[in-house]
């Protein structure tokens, strides 16, 4: 059996009374992020959304905690301090960073064999002159409320202030004469409710390759166990979603429907934004349009339920290995 080049997920999700993306706070108003999408009628639509970039924080921080259980993959000074600079934060790497003389090719050689972190999730190497890339093997989309499906209200809560300065009693006291509350702090914090579409894509044949040279710079069995640490840190980004205001808001992920899809071939997995009606179904047209062309090598995993989506993703930890790119020099 071939490895896997790549996966995809696209489903929906139905989250009650998160809070898991902000926009920030005005006065004592928090604002809750919304985006602006296009809806499969072509009308326009305002909906509540969480970003890519908190998913894939929540996906990075469940991998750093697997690699660093019982050093299962290799990880960099900086990233075993949960350094926000990782890599760059390693002592050793700046010397082969700031040295002129080493070329970007074994730079990014040292890096993936240093650090699994870096490899998987990506990094902007910027000291000196030198700004190297590592693309990320990971890809979140945007986590978006389905138009008609998802609301936002606004909470009213009072944090009671039991110490306050004789300036601030006696602004109190001028406001009792208002009728107001002494000594506490009026704030209103969002919720959001609703059905929101998800998509992701892993790129698993990138696990460990040299985007300059195209040679791998990590032996297949540590691709090997990377590959096992990516795979369970996309299922536990979902069993449990850590993002903003879960100590009060936690998430109820009351339903989680839709398809992983595996190619085990140079082939893209295929994905559909579950933002439209049937997406599912395209999925499987798609794969049955490119069997002709690539019989037996893209394999899909429907699920109804978290349940199942964790069986789906348990077997394919255990029974699948990282696909071997070759190119000819």
């Amino acid at each position: 059996m071939n490895g896997f080049y790549s996966l995809s997920l696209s489903a929906r999700a139905t989250l009650d009374l998160h809070s898991l993306n902000n926009e920030g706070g005005e006065g004592n108003q928090i604002q809750t992020r919304m985006v602006n999408i296009v809806g499969e009628d072509g009308r326009m639509y305002n909906v509540n959304a969480i970003s890519g970039d908190m998913w894939k924080h929540i996906q990075a921080e469940h991998l750093f905690r697997l690699a660093a259980e019982g050093d299962r993959v290799p990880l960099c000074e900086g990233c075993r301090r949960f350094d926000a600079n990782r890599i760059s934060a390693d002592t050793a790497f700046q010397a082969q960073l700031q040295n002129k003389e080493t070329k970007d090719a074994d730079v990014l050689d040292s890096l993936l064999q240093t650090c699994a972190l870096d490899d998987m999730e990506g990094n902007l190497l910027t000291m000196g002159n030198r700004s190297l890339p590592r693309k990320s093997v990971v890809e979140f989309g945007w986590v978006v409320g389905v138009p008609d499906s998802v609301a936002t209200d606004s909470y009213f809560h009072v944090k009671y202030a039991s110490e306050r300065s004789a300036g601030q009693r006696a602004a109190d006291e001028t406001e009792e004469a208002r009728g107001a509350n002494l000594g506490q702090n009026i704030f209103h914090r969002p919720a959001s409710s609703g059905v929101y579409a998800i998509v992701a894509n892993l790129e698993l044949a990138r696990i460990g390759l040299n985007d300059i040279t195209q040679v791998y710079a990590i032996s297949q069995e540590e691709r090997v166990a990377r590959q096992k640490i990516l795979l369970e840190s996309l299922l536990y980004s979902f069993l449990q979603p850590n993002g903003a205001m879960r100590n009060t808001q936690n998430p109820h992920l009351v339903a989680f429907a839709g398809v992983v899809a595996v190619s085990q071939c140079a082939v893209p997995a295929p994905t559909v934004s579950p933002l439209t009606v049937g997406y599912d179904v395209q999925i499987k047209e798609i794969t049955q349009s490119l069997e002709p062309l690539h019989g037996g090598q893209i394999q899909l995993y429907p699920f109804g339920s978290l349940a199942e989506f964790a069986q789906v993703m348990a077997g394919l930890i255990e029974s699948g290995e990282p696909y071997q790119l070759t190119f000819r020099g």
